[in-house]
């Protein structure tokens, strides 16, 4: 996928115990039981792996993973900071 999409399987994996074959492009947060703390948690985590703010308006529950990545690897290919610009799809 890229070279952000690792550091989120990282993070999801170590940091939220989801099993790896559980972290598939087309998950969401919500099917990988994300509550909305834990995707809270997860923007945190991100920004400090990645140097990437991910605001509410960004992430949400049903973010697809592949739109998320997408979305880092633009946001950190600009060296912008993410400031709420399109939101990453959040079709179920």
């Amino acid at each position: 996928m890229s070279a952000i999409h690792p550091t989120i399987t990282e993070v999801l994996s170590r940091t939220f115990r989801v099993p790896v074959a559980e972290i598939l492009p087309e998950s969401t947060m919500d099917s990988l039981d994300m509550d909305s703390l834990a995707v809270a948690e997860f923007a945190v985590v991100i920004r400090e792996s990645v140097g990437v703010e991910l605001d509410s308006g960004t992430l949400r529950r049903y973010t697809s993973l592949a739109g998320l990545t997408e979305f880092l690897q633009e946001a950190a290919g600009n060296g912008a900071p993410a400031d709420g610009g399109s939101p990453v799809s959040t079709a179920r």
